[in-house]
């Protein structure tokens, strides 16, 4: 149930101009002192609510905060990010979101932090950044699938990430194989998918993704790997409108991939923002390097590379890292 707090800061983000408080108390079912409780308190969060006697409250712009009732509002799905749990610091919402699957949280919980203390990337590379800066959320699956198939989740949730941020601000974001999503060159975003497993089933899988959202500086050794949306826009995003995007395009995605249990329903769209397709990459397998052609994935998710030879060979994520001939991409 949202509380009365989320349902009226919905009601200012869908309202164009003002917003009768006699109209709230009785669409809410409130009284104005609450009404009037509820907008204070949404100013000291940092919204700028106009009120004029005899026309209401108008929303005249909206900060870059995250809090549950923010997040809450914007969302418009069935189940992803529909339970939510909301924290200004955190360890990691990756292990938070394990804690939660073990006492039998929903499938869709999401997890989100406005700072994470203990972060961690693939193959357990730490990863900090400021207050304010950046997106880090995790989310629960209970998907009916085999574990064979849980690394295609991983494919999903990079789609859909670069959909979002592509839908909502209006960028290029490309995905680097399997689900790094960069831009202009450099990494945004990174994916790091965990898996509870018995051996034929799948208990829950819980996908962590970060993304450089507001961040305006990087350390040396990674500024000329990464970037961040407001570095690359010239302007700070809206974390929570993201969030949302994000949720939205998860939902749907994830709703086909559980339905063919492959991509096989989302290989066109993948290979539209694969920054690699067509283009020669250097595969960098454990004792065994090669060069081919990009030729985009097939429905287990493998990456197909055209070797000199015109062989196709197909790349299972596993180890194996794909570059571009001159750098990162």
């Amino acid at each position: 149930m949202e509380s009365t707090k989320t349902r009226i800061l919905k009601k200012l983000l869908e309202t164009d101009g003002y917003l009768s408080g006699q109209d709230l108390c009785e669409q809410l079912g409130v009284s104005r002192t609450a009404v009037w409780k509820y907008m204070k308190q949404l100013k000291e969060e940092g919204y700028e609510i106009e009120a004029v006697q005899n026309k209401g409250y108008c929303l005249k712009d909206v900060p870059d905060v995250l809090g549950e009732s923010e997040i809450k509002s914007r969302l418009h799905t069935r189940w992803a990010g529909q339970t939510l749990y909301y924290y200004d610091e955190i360890d990691s919402t990756n292990t938070q979101i394990k804690r939660l699957a073990e006492e039998d949280a929903p499938h869709g919980t999401l997890a989100v932090a406005d700072y994470q203390s203990k972060g961690k990337g693939r193959r357990g590379h730490a990863w900090d950044s400021p207050h304010g800066s950046a997106i880090y959320m995790s989310i629960l699956f209970r998907p009916d699938i085999r574990p064979d198939r849980a690394s295609m989740l991983t494919l999903v949730i990079g789609l859909s990430v670069a959909q979002a941020i592509r839908s909502n601000l209006g960028v290029q974001a490309q995905i680097k194989w399997p689900n790094d999503i960069v831009l202009n060159g450099k990494k945004l975003v990174g994916i790091l998918t965990e898996m509870s497993a018995q051996m034929n089933y799948i208990e829950y899988l819980v996908t962590g993704i970060g993304i450089n959202a507001n961040l305006r500086e990087f350390p040396e050794e990674l500024a000329d790997k990464a970037t961040s949306l407001q570095k690359e826009i010239g302007h700070k995003v809206n974390r929570s409108a993201l969030i949302a995007e994000c949720m939205k395009k998860i939902e749907e995605n994830y709703e086909t991939f559980v339905k063919t249990q492959d991509l096989s329903g989302m290989m066109e769209a993948y290979q539209e923002v694969l920054v690699n397709q067509d283009q020669q990459v250097r595969v960098l397998e454990p004792g065994h390097e090669y060069t081919g052609i990009a030729r985009g994935i097939n429905a287990m998710g493998e990456l197909l590379v055209e070797r000199e030879d015109g062989t196709i060979t197909e790349v299972y994520a596993g180890e194996v890292s794909v570059r571009g001939l001159y750098g990162y991409v």
